[in-house]
């Protein structure tokens, strides 16, 4: 099967810890068509580190594309031609996360204040490479107005050539919030993101931050190219096995949680065949079955069984017949 074509019209967020590539290879058994993306990946790891270890994955996860971190635009060429090298359909550059690692690292959201330098950095990248090249960032940060920050920043960095943008549309603190307190507090502004679109046509312009459910994606994406989903999709994965139909008109590829673990069989004995742990693999799927009968059995199981040495498909099995007596029971 030729892979899906890319497309940003509905995506899963880079999240740091979370979207490595098990958590890929699971949400692409529910969807064929969401673009999802790699945690950051920061540019002189991937230049100087073991880049299969940090940026490898299965063919069967596209498209997938890489987010890339860094400020240094020669790093960040060459980090983005070795992940062109790896087959990813797109590099991403991060101009939103607001850690104090990031920050210490002069890249992430506090780049929202140097656009010039980010504009650099992705022309350099476009440069470096044949695949798409893409921003993630926020409104501002700290004492920035985002009226004037937003619009000046995007209508600087555009001039490197790069035409998507995917916004947070949040704020970011750099002092006195934690990168948790971050995806929360400061105030979402959908309406000033619908602005940005309606004053740049041109621009593909996607919506990240704050979205609940498909449904309040697919309201709050009326104006826009696309909505990117972070939290929700990891939290509640099942959501994803409607993504193909509600924003692509396609049908989706499974319509039951137990058909979806089932088809990621495969992949999950494969990984145990080559040695990973089976909680690196199953920590992904604890919120498979999220608001319906035996989720809580399903997560203690997977939990308290899958770290242990020698954990086989076999917990997986013992938390399937948990979840299916708390359904016969419910």
């Amino acid at each position: 099967m030729s892979p899906a074509p890319l497309s940003r019209r509905f995506s899963v967020a880079p999240m740091m810890d979370w979207t490595d590539r098990h958590c890929r290879a699971f949400h692409r058994v529910m969807t064929r068509r969401a673009l999802l993306y790699t945690e950051m990946a920061v540019d002189q790891a991937v230049i100087h580190g073991d880049a299969k270890r940090l940026i490898g994955f299965d063919d069967a996860e596209h498209p997938v594309a890489i987010q890339l971190g860094g400020s240094d635009p020669k790093l960040l060429s060459d980090a983005a031609r070795i992940a062109e090298d790896f087959g990813y359909a797109e590099v991403n550059l991060n101009v939103g996360c607001p850690s104090d690692r990031v920050q210490s690292g002069t890249f992430g959201a506090c780049l929202m204040r140097e656009p010039q330098l980010v504009a650099d950095c992705l022309a350099a990248m476009r440069e470096a490479v044949s695949v798409p090249v893409t921003v993630k960032h926020r409104l501002g940060v700290d004492e920035q107005d985002p009226e004037e920050t937003l619009f000046a920043f995007v209508e600087t960095v555009a001039q490197s050539g790069v035409t998507s943008f995917s916004v947070h549309a949040r704020k970011a603190w750099l002092k006195g919030l934690s990168p948790k307190e971050n995806r929360d507090i400061p105030p979402l502004d959908y309406d000033i993101v619908r602005r940005l679109k309606a004053a740049h046509p041109e621009l593909e312009i996607i919506l990240n931050g704050g979205l609940e459910n498909l449904e309040h994606a697919q309201a709050e994406m009326a104006g826009l190219d696309g909505v990117m989903l972070g939290r929700a999709a990891y939290h509640t994965p099942f959501i994803l096995s409607r993504v193909d139909s509600l924003f692509f008109g396609e049908a989706d590829p499974h319509d039951d949680p137990f058909a979806v673990v089932e088809a990621y069989r495969p992949y999950v004995e494969g990984q145990l065949a080559r040695g990973v742990r089976l909680h690196a693999i199953t920590r992904h799927m604890l919120g498979l079955f999220a608001g319906m009968p035996g989720a809580r059995r399903w997560r203690q199981i997977l939990s308290t069984e899958a770290n242990k040495d020698g954990a086989d498909w076999n917990v997986v099995e013992r938390a399937l017949v948990a979840v299916r007596e708390a359904r016969a029971a419910a």
